[in-house]
C-alpha cells in the first residue's frame, strides 16, 4: 500500500517537474526531447519506447491531436503504402513543424524518427490486425478456412490420410474432439493461422514438437496447447509486454508474420521447458528409488 502511494507521488511530481527539466535541457543542448532521444538512445526498443513515451506525455495540442489521429488511422486495414503516407509522413511533418526542426541542419533526425514511428504505430496496427483475426470465428462453410485446416493436417501428418471431415483422427494432432472447429472458439481463426504458420514455416521443428506431444508419459495435446499459446501471445501483444521484443526484432513496420514468429518461439520454448521439467522429475525419482 505504502509503495503504491509512494509511486503515485513520484509520478505526480515527475508530471509537474518534467516540463521544467525539458526546458532546461533544451536551453542547454539546443535540442528538443525527441532529438535528444533519437541521437542518444540506441536503435530498437530503447529509442522507440522513449519516443513513444515522449509523444504520449506531450502537452502540445498539435502533438496530442496527431497521436489521436494516428491511433485512429491504424485501426483501419491499411496497405503498407497507405501506412507510410498516412502515418509516417504525417508524424514527421507535424513534429518538424511543431519543434521547428530543420532537416538541412539536422539531417539524421528524420530517418531516426520515422523508424520509431514505423515501429510504434506498426505495433498498434499489428494489434488491430491480430484482433480482427481473433474475432473472426472458424466457419466450416468457409472454403478458405477448411483448406487451411486440411493443410495443417497434411503438414503435421503427411503419411496419414484423413478419413473424414469429422473424425477422431483430429485427436492425433491434439484437438479435443472429432471436430476441430469447436476448439477454435476462444481465439478464432487466429489460432489456426498460428498453428499453420508453425507447421509450414518451421516444418521440422513442428513435427519434432508434435512427436514430443505423443510421448506415452509426458505427452500433451499439441493443438490445444497451441491455441492456449495463441492466447498468451495475444495477451502479450495487447498489454504491450511484447513491445521490447518486437521493437528489437523489427527495425521497420512489424507485420502479422512478426506475431507468428513470436508464437513459434513461445511454442518451441514451451515444449523445451515441458520436456526438461518432466525429465528432471523422472531423474529425481530415479535417484530416490536408488
Amino acid at each position: 500500500m505504502y509503495f503504491k502511494i509512494f509511486t503515485n507521488v513520484i509520478t505526480l511530481v515527475y508530471f509537474y517537474v518534467r516540463p521544467l527539466v525539458k526546458w532546461f535541457l533544451h536551453k542547454f543542448t539546443k535540442l528538443c526531447e525527441l532529438q535528444r532521444i533519437c541521437y542518444g538512445e540506441p536503435t530498437g526498443a530503447p529509442r522507440a519506447k522513449s519516443v513513444e513515451r515522449s509523444l504520449e506525455l506531450s502537452r502540445n495540442k498539435q502533438i496530442v491531436d496527431m497521436v489521436k489521429i494516428l491511433n485512429g488511422i491504424v485501426e483501419k486495414e491499411l496497405t503498407d503504402e497507405d501506412f507510410f503516407a498516412d502515418v509516417t509522413d504525417r508524424a514527421l511533418e507535424t513534429v518538424l513543424r511543431v519543434k521547428k526542426i530543420k532537416p538541412r541542419i539536422h539531417p539524421d533526425f528524420p530517418a531516426a524518427f520515422e523508424m520509431c514511428v514505423e515501429q510504434i504505430w506498426g505495433y498498434r496496427r499489428l494489434y488491430h490486425e491480430v484482433e480482427r483475426l481473433r474475432m473472426t470465428p472458424y466457419d466450416c462453410d468457409n472454403l478458405q478456412h477448411e483448406i487451411k485446416l486440411n493443410e495443417l493436417w497434411k503438414l503435421l501428418m503427411p503419411d496419414v490420410e484423413l478419413e473424414a471431415r469429422v473424425t477422431k483422427q483430429w485427436q492425433d494432432i491434439g484437438f479435443q474432439g472429432d471436430d476441430p472447429k469447436t476448439d477454435f472458439r476462444g481465439m478464432g481463426i487466429l489460432s489456426l493461422e498460428n498453428l499453420l504458420f508453425f507447421a509450414r514455416e518451421y516444418h521440422g521443428a513442428a513435427q519434432h514438437v508434435l512427436s514430443h506431444s505423443h510421448h506415452p508419459k509426458h505427452g500433451y495435446t499439441f493443438a490445444i496447447v497451441g491455441i492456449n499459446l495463441t492466447s498468451m501471445a495475444y495477451k502479450l501483444l495487447k498489454s504491450g509486454a511484447a513491445k521490447t521484443h518486437i521493437y528489437n526484432a523489427v527495425y521497420s513496420t512489424p507485420s502479422i508474420n512478426t506475431f507468428h514468429h513470436l508464437y513459434c518461439y513461445l511454442f518451441y520454448e514451451f515444449d523445451r521447458y515441458w520436456m526438461e521439467c518432466k525429465a528432471s522429475v523422472n531423474l529425481g525419482l530415479s535417484f530416490v528409488l536408488v
